[in-house]
């Protein structure tokens, strides 16, 4: 079997009822390449009067890469960056020794009805770079290579796949793809080993490896070297991550290390709210009472 694992989400509600489907980390799977967070959110019809904005809060160690397919949402930063986050583009931010933000929505969205879709997804840093400066990078849909294979076009949004690069700039190899299928094609795409850590993502209808089924919202997980090939028979978008395992981190709320006692240092720093602020910005997200 070429899926040696397949992973169910779990639901989690990030405030004011927004939730999410979390793919990782799970008990028996914390990560895939350095891919340690993949959330799943929407899509969901957003009404003025609704409140999902994400106040203030910080991280280390990591890099958060934010993809949109509906909606939009800003992003604040404590490095000064101010980002409007629309669909089709890849936003990269890397917390290194400690960064802040949040993730609101623009105002021109408050009064109306909009549909909110998409992924954020958390990748380790290599060792060597989790104490780096902090950073955010923004490319536009418009640069995001897009390559028509049989079936489906392939959107690269982080890494090289197909005879093509995206722009974001990463800290080690790391690959982010989105596959929109066309729909009932019945063609299958046969799939390189480009990465040694490989799972695959079905967002909204199920899809096939190697003619075995993945329902939808599910993640499989995919043999080492494998070149299986990925079919939808009723279209729809499947996302692929992979890349080069770091080893163990330590994961705790929004901190990961390499270093327990990092991220022991870190939660006291934010208690103590020594963490750079953002510009404009007065509220926060309290450290939790209890870590997980």
């Amino acid at each position: 079997m070429t899926a040696t694992q397949l992973l169910s989400p779990h639901t989690k509600d990030l405030g004011g009822g927004f939730t999410v489907r979390r793919l990782l980390p799970q008990a028996d799977r914390r990560s895939v390449g350095p891919f340690v967070f993949f959330d799943h959110f929407g899509p969901i019809d957003v009404v003025p009067g609704m409140n999902f904005d994400v106040r203030p809060h910080p991280h280390i160690g990591l890099a958060t890469l934010t993809y949109l397919f509906d909606g939009a949402m800003m992003h604040r930063d404590s490095t000064g960056i101010v980002q409007r986050i629309e669909p089709g583009a890849a936003n990269w931010m890397s917390a290194g020794r400690g960064i802040v933000h949040s993730e609101r929505a623009p105002k021109d969205l408050q009064s109306q009805t909009y549909r909110n879709h998409g992924l954020q997804l958390w990748i380790a840093l290599p060792e060597g770079d989790e104490e780096s400066a902090p950073s955010f990078q923004h490319a536009p849909a418009a640069s995001i290579p897009q390559v028509r294979l049989d079936g489906a076009v392939v959107h690269v949004v982080v890494g090289s796949a197909f005879g093509a690069t995206s722009p974001v700039e990463t800290r080690s190899p790391t690959l982010a793809l989105v596959f929109d299928f066309d729909v009932a094609s019945g063609l299958s795409i046969e799939l390189p080993a480009l990465a040694s850590e490989r799972a695959f993502y079905a967002l909204d209808l199920p899809f096939e490896i190697d003619g075995e089924k993945v329902d939808e919202f599910t993640m499989a997980v995919i043999e080492p070297g494998a070149t299986p090939r990925l079919s939808a028979p009723r279209g729809g978008r499947v996302a692929m991550v992979g890349g080069e395992p770091l080893g163990h981190r330590f994961v705790s709320w929004n901190f990961v290390s390499s270093r327990r006692e990092r991220i022991e240092r870190a939660e006291a720093d934010w208690e103590a709210q020594r963490f750079e602020r953002i510009p404009g910005e007065t509220e926060f997200i309290p450290l939790p009472a209890r870590h997980p």
